[in-house]
């Protein structure tokens, strides 16, 4: 059995008892050490891809940039302060995520506010915190934002973040960038977003945004997007003598998860980087800030979900199903969006394939079946089973459906695994409950 290098992490290996290991830990032991489900992240392989981005935009850029880390894809305390000791800062969309990289040390200055619906109280303890800028979604936003920092002595910076109308080759269900998207503000009120702002001495427009989707391969919707946020720019350079100082074409570059080919993040930064330079050339404009928010593509890859097989079926004419102890409530993504995994047994990873089973979770959905159609060597009940480019969207989704606690997280680093987020307990299940007081019977 050979490991495709670029889905599972860049430390996966197999070992002399046939076993995976990631980062010179064996998961069969930590499986049996933290029981299963089980999240594992590799450290290596985020330090990696966050130099790849770094070494990218240096070379493919002649201005300033700057890599805000996504983190909807995956975020807690010990994720944030990695990404901030790896030279990252942070694009959060609540106030609970701007609550932990707080909590986390994370500087807010370093942060960026995202989400197409904000609520006042998050907004508040955004500008309270200091976060560096505020991306805006809606006019009704703008009108709030002015009247909260009306009296500020200092303006809050802003981005607008636009629909621009460019379709993106992805699944519907993360598609962000077309006319009918529930993100960003239509072209059509542009201008109107422009006076609030001009009426508004709490706000400083910094910056222009797009975001276009996720899971993208190709590189011309990115340079469109470019385009489009140039046009912009000299609009309101032409017209209000206002200099955006940063653009941002937003993140959403793809991730192999099973046959596909790893995408060239080198290539890519090659590729907005010029067209920004040409762009800004074209119209006079100085070089703004490049800013990126990669998220997927800087952890899926490093995530690896260890799963145990607790029960077989076998049917006539079809494939066998493997019964395994997790499922939708810890990665909605297969049945969400029929999301595809590469898999082996993690017990057994120097065996061959020699049959095709579907892995079923234990969840009470029909949707919830976590592989179609994979191939495997005969599984039987106490096997493991390991899916790879399991770090993006798992845990960030996960839920309590069917009153499950949600698995531990372990970041593996040198031979050592460090609990980073510990499993739920079923305590933890009713820590919010209150119990109705007692009541005699027959009444109510």
């Amino acid at each position: 059995m050979t490991l495709l290098d670029h889905i599972w992490p860049t430390t996966a290996t197999i070992n002399s008892y046939g076993h995976l290991t990631i980062n010179g830990c064996d998961v069969v032991a930590l499986a049996h050490q933290y029981e299963t489900p089980l999240y594992l992240l590799d450290a290596a392989t985020i330090s990696q891809h966050c130099r790849t981005y770094h070494e990218a935009l240096q070379h493919g850029y002649c201005g300033t940039s700057s890599i805000h880390y996504a983190s909807k894809a995956l975020l807690n305390t010990a994720v944030a302060q990695f990404m901030a000791a790896e030279g990252l800062g942070l694009d959060v969309v609540s106030g609970g995520e701007l609550y932990i990289a707080l909590r986390a040390g994370v500087p807010a200055a370093n942060m960026h506010l995202h989400g197409n619906v904000k609520t006042r109280a998050e907004l508040e303890m955004a500008l309270e915190a200091g976060v560096g800028r505020i991306v805006v979604d809606t006019l009704d936003e703008l009108a709030l934002l002015s009247q909260l920092t009306s009296h500020h002595s200092q303006p809050q910076a802003i981005m607008l973040r636009l629909a621009p109308g460019i379709d993106a080759d992805t699944h519907a269900y993360i598609a962000t960038g077309h006319e009918e998207s529930k993100f960003g503000l239509p072209l059509a009120v542009f201008g109107e977003a422009v006076d609030h702002i001009r009426e508004s001495p709490g706000l400083r427009l910094s910056g222009l945004h797009v975001h276009l989707g996720s899971q993208l391969f190709d590189d011309r919707p990115f340079v469109q997007a470019i385009e489009l946020l140039l046009d912009r720019a000299s609009w309101l350079r032409a017209t209000f003598d206002i200099t955006i100082d940063t653009i941002s074409p937003g993140g959403g570059i793809g991730v192999a998860y099973t046959t596909e080919q790893a995408y060239n993040i080198h290539m890519w930064a090659q590729q907005v980087g010029r067209a920004l330079e040409a762009g800004c050339a074209a119209r006079g404009l100085p070089l703004p800030k490049l800013v990126i928010e990669p998220g997927r593509s800087i952890i899926a890859r490093a995530g690896v979900a260890l799963y145990s097989v607790v029960a077989t079926k076998a049917a006539p004419q079809r494939p066998r199903y493997l019964h395994i102890d997790g499922g939708m409530a810890d990665n909605i993504r297969p049945a969400l969006y029929q999301a595809k995994y590469a898999a082996l047994l993690a017990n057994r990873a120097h065996e061959n394939p020699v049959e095709q089973v579907h892995v079923a979770g234990r969840f009470c959905e029909s949707g919830d079946v976590l592989l179609r159609d994979v191939a495997l060597p005969y599984a039987t009940s106490g096997d493991l089973l390991a899916l790879a480019s399991s770090g993006a969207y798992t845990l960030s989704m996960a839920s309590n459906y069917n009153q499950v606690p949600r698995p531990a997280l372990l970041l593996v680093e040198s031979g050592t695994a460090t609990l980073i987020q510990r499993r739920e307990t079923y305590a933890d299940l009713i820590i919010r409950d209150s119990a109705l007081p007692v009541r005699e019977k027959g009444l109510g």
